[in-house]
């Protein structure tokens, strides 16, 4: 321990109960998910009505491209976020300065290179994408903006990383909603004014740049004795860091290519107005997996913990309840999304995007394979199944971008949305469910009937019910809303009620009544002791 830190221990603080960081953590995720998600599905119709299908497709189409920068950082991202944990842990503040301080000179390197990359594709879009040359003028100047604010966020994220290390996540999310909210504002009044996408995408990323300067505040107030300066820094600390971050990388690489290279490829072989009619379905499905796909977070570090002592049992019950609960939740969206399809795409966005309804009822079927098969893979990461995972993650991700670009050819949009379903649903079915079967000592029959089936039959009858009562609703708004939460009702009631035994649907109740309680430290231990012994 430095002899700083010890003199300075407040600057640590330590009076804020953990289980009060949690909760007021959690709670702000889900605040900024919710209020993103809002603000994207209110502007989405806004911003086509009032750029176009074409000028909106070409700003998604730039957005798309600096997606792949973030590889750039290396895994480096999240692995700060750990390391200044650790370092904050042992008090020991000389070496999360050099940490923060190599990290910081490092990214500043990484985003000049990004942005480097960027200026080369900006002026050589018309060569890469299916482009005019007024779309490739504007598309230049659209991304050499969302560039520069892409580049500024390497060095600025050891803030961020300093921030969340410290357990004050809901801080950076009080900015985090206020620069959303600001940039929608900015965006909504640049168009009514009669401006065009590139003086939209100049004005907001002014916003978010403007950001950056009070995450860089909260840091200093979470961490007092922050000094990022060129002597600290440190080849050893920058080894140390690179020998965890190499395997995120892995991961980073395989989800970027399987979550964002459809834009990517629509862009190369069809047309900046199909990325629009894309974007609506891809759009839909993302909301449904972020609104579903958090419980395995949570699962992540208990597996570790009774992997590490041996008790499968305990993991075993962990597997058939998370995929129970998992497929439960994502289940019930995907049906609405399937059945829905059409009036809601009629309500949102209008008869003009009626082609995005087939890419909806695959990329619904996209989403609950990931969502549902989730805890299996939280599963073999945290159980010493990494490798597999890592592997079959990226055969994944190469098997999506080749049969995406075969199919474009042929089936156009629906094709792009084939080429990712068929790789993720074979490998997820036939390769990481039966691993992490074998992985908690369960048949694949025991849990396809313990874990899928509960949550499998209450949707049909909810899709029978959405289905009967479509005609009624119609495309009305408040109709397709009222019908949504009936349809939410009937299969929370089918699922607790009628396929979840009698102990468990006790056990959750318990959890949901001590979770509204809100218990003190105190009380919230052997809750946390509960969960681990489930």
């Amino acid at each position: 321990m430095s002899a700083s830190s010890t003199k300075q221990t407040g600057a640590w603080d330590d009076k804020t109960d953990q289980f009060d960081l949690v909760a007021r953590n959690v709670l702000m995720n889900y605040t900024v998910m919710a209020v993103e998600m809002v603000i994207g599905v209110l502007l989405l119709p806004f911003n086509i009505a009032h750029l176009g299908k074409s000028a909106y497709g070409l700003l998604v189409l730039a957005a798309s491209v600096t997606i792949y920068f973030s590889m750039l950082d290396l895994g480096y991202g999240d692995a700060q976020v750990k390391f200044a944990a650790l370092y904050r842990a042992r008090r020991d503040s000389t070496a999360l300065n050099k940490i923060v301080s190599t990290l910081f000179f490092v990214f500043t390197g990484i985003g000049l290179i990004a942005f480097g990359i960027a200026v080369l594709i900006a002026f050589n879009m018309q060569n890469i994408f299916n482009l005019n040359a007024e779309q490739a003028a504007t598309g230049r100047k659209v991304l050499l903006i969302v560039s520069t604010y892409v580049a500024l966020g390497f060095p600025f994220s050891v803030f961020g990383g300093i921030v969340n290390g410290f357990q004050r996540n809901y801080v950076n999310g009080v900015v985090a909603i206020v620069t959303s909210v600001v940039a929608a504002v900015v965006n909504i009044a640049v168009l009514l004014a009669g401006y065009g996408i590139v003086a939209m995408v100049a004005a907001t990323t002014g916003v978010r740049i403007l950001s950056y300067l009070v995450y860089r505040m909260n840091a200093y107030r979470v961490f007092p004795m922050l000094r990022i300066r060129p002597r600290h820094f440190s080849r050893k600390h920058l080894k140390e860091v690179t020998g965890f971050s190499t395997y995120l990388l892995i991961i980073d690489l395989a989800n970027k290519i399987n979550y964002s290279t459809d834009t990517l490829v629509i862009g190369a072989f069809l047309n900046t107005a199909v990325i629009a009619t894309w974007t609506v379905a891809q759009r839909l499905a993302d909301t449904t997996q972020r609104l579903t796909g958090q419980l395995n977070g949570a699962l992540f570090p208990v597996i570790v913990d009774n992997a590490t002592v041996g008790e499968n049992d305990r993991l075993r019950l962990m597997f058939v309840q998370g995929t129970r609960l998992s497929l439960a939740m994502v289940l019930l969206f995907a049906t609405g999304m399937i059945v829905l399809a059409r009036p809601v795409v009629l309500v949102w966005v209008g008869p003009q995007f009626l082609e995005s309804i087939p890419v909806i009822y695959i990329l619904s079927a996209v989403v609950a394979i990931r969502v549902g098969n989730s805890t299996a893979t939280t599963l073999l990461k945290g159980a010493e199944g990494h490798r597999l995972l890592a592997f079959s993650n990226i055969s994944i991700a190469i098997a999506n971008l080749v049969l995406s670009i075969l199919l474009v050819r042929w089936y156009g949009t629906v094709g792009v949305a084939l080429g990712t379903l068929i790789p993720l649903g074979c490998i997820s079915i036939f390769i990481l469910f039966p691993a992490a079967c074998r992985r908690v000592e369960i048949s694949i029959r025991q849990a396809a009937r313990e874990a899928i089936w509960p949550a499998v039959w209450p949707a049909i009858l909810t899709a029978l019910f959405l289905s009967l009562t479509n005609q009624i609703a119609g495309a009305h708004a408040l109709l397709i809303l009222l019908q949504s939460i009936s349809a939410a009702l009937l299969y929370a009631g089918i699922f607790l009620l009628l396929a979840t035994p009698r102990d468990e649907r006790q056990w959750y109740l318990d959890k949901a009544t001590r979770l509204i309680k809100r218990p003190t430290l105190a009380q919230a231990t052997p809750i946390v002791e509960e969960v681990s012994q489930a």
